[in-house]
């Protein structure tokens, strides 16, 4: 396979609200080296697409607030190789848009789709199934998701049941037929899923060949695709922004899962174990943090001193003290002007604190 017909797209437009006030609107999560490892989410997530996609085929897709953030992050990009979204329309739109970009430039290309915002420890395991991938879609229109073996019965990740009946187009392949996909299920029916032994985690990463997913998204979403369809003639030139900036208000509000995956009948899955994890939210980073002799993970620059306090998130910005005692499962995040203290249970919670926040005292605090 002719790696010049690999394309990467890095979706890269959200907020991480759920990580709030570390993450804000001016400063999101995927411009932030939350894990200490020394680059930002979208740096690794871009290093993590070279071996498999030549740069020049890598597209980000983000809101036009973080631009000159992405390229600050990913000099090797060309201005070009950066897709602005004039507004948050959930990733169908986003895939819609960088779709019909790239089928002005390669319309026989694949693609591969990826969040901005994961952690993957095994890299060299990923980067193989995405090759695999690659070969499996390659002139065909299946649509391939990725799934990761459940560790646990996590109920902040969609799952995908797959079909375990033999079928010929999968032989002598890792790659299964997709029976089912769920959304975020209690924890009950999560122990259910894991135990099956069927169920695997939806990692939001994705495969296809362009033909493929633009026969889907006109089959799945055929308003939203006849508007993108209708500037063919301006992707790749100078009227390409303003068409954007003209239709993308009026696209439907919903993710490729709910639009396209759940509706199609030619979707498949490569499940794989490669140390990946959705580092979307406090909980998530706590599991893979450093934590003391009681479990606590203490950061953020500032100095902490935890007195009888353990399984608790303690993060403030550099040049601040702060003490802790008597704390048990807590979250104590300061960012600038804003101060988090909030049970580590009660994290699904924070999108709502941010709301509420964002209503009562303005946009200033997120």
């Amino acid at each position: 396979m002719d790696p010049r017909n690999n394309y990467g797209v890095i979706m890269a437009g959200g907020i991480g609200s759920r990580f709030w006030p570390l993450s804000k609107n001016r400063m999101p999560k995927q411009f932030l080296d939350i894990l200490g490892t020394g680059k930002s989410f979208i740096r690794s997530t871009f290093e993590r697409f070279l071996p498999v996609v030549p740069v020049e085929n890598i597209l980000v897709v983000t809101s036009a607030l973080y631009k000159d953030l992405v390229l600050r992050h990913l000099p090797e990009l060309r201005p070009e190789q950066v897709l602005t979204e004039p507004v948050r329309r959930n990733t169908a739109p986003c895939i819609a848009y960088a779709a019909y970009r790239i089928a002005a430039e390669n319309p026989q290309a694949n693609m591969i789709v990826a969040p901005s915002d994961h952690l993957i420890t095994g890299e060299a395991e990923f980067q193989n199934i995405l090759r695999e991938g690659l070969a499996f879609v390659g002139g065909t229109e299946k649509l391939l998701t990725i799934g990761i073996r459940p560790s646990r019965p996590e109920t902040g990740y969609g799952y995908i049941q797959i079909d375990t009946a033999p079928r010929s187009e999968t032989e002598g392949t890792s790659i299964c037929k997709v029976k089912t996909f769920t959304e975020k299920p209690n924890l009950e029916m999560a122990r259910v899923f894991v135990e099956s032994g069927e169920f695997f985690w939806n990692s939001g990463i994705f495969v296809w060949s362009v033909p493929g997913i633009l026969k889907a998204l006109d089959t799945c979403l055929p308003d939203m695709s006849a508007r993108f369809a209708a500037g063919k003639g301006d992707y790749r030139t100078a009227s390409e922004q303003p068409f954007v900036d003209a239709i993308y208000p009026s696209c439907e509000n919903i993710s490729i899962d709910y639009g396209v995956m759940e509706k199609s009948p030619d979707v498949y899955v490569r499940c794989g174990d490669f140390g990946w994890s959705d580092i979307g939210t406090w909980g998530s980073l706590y599991q893979h943090a450093v934590r003391d002799e009681r479990d606590n993970v203490l950061g953020g620059g500032g100095h902490v001193l935890a007195y009888d306090t353990k399984g608790t998130v303690v993060n403030v910005p550099e040049g601040k003290v702060a003490v802790v005692e008597g704390l048990e499962d807590y979250l104590v995040i300061e960012k600038d002007n804003a101060l988090l203290i909030c049970r580590r249970s009660s994290e699904q919670s924070i999108r709502n604190y941010v709301e509420d926040v964002k209503y009562r005292f303005g946009e200033e605090f997120i």
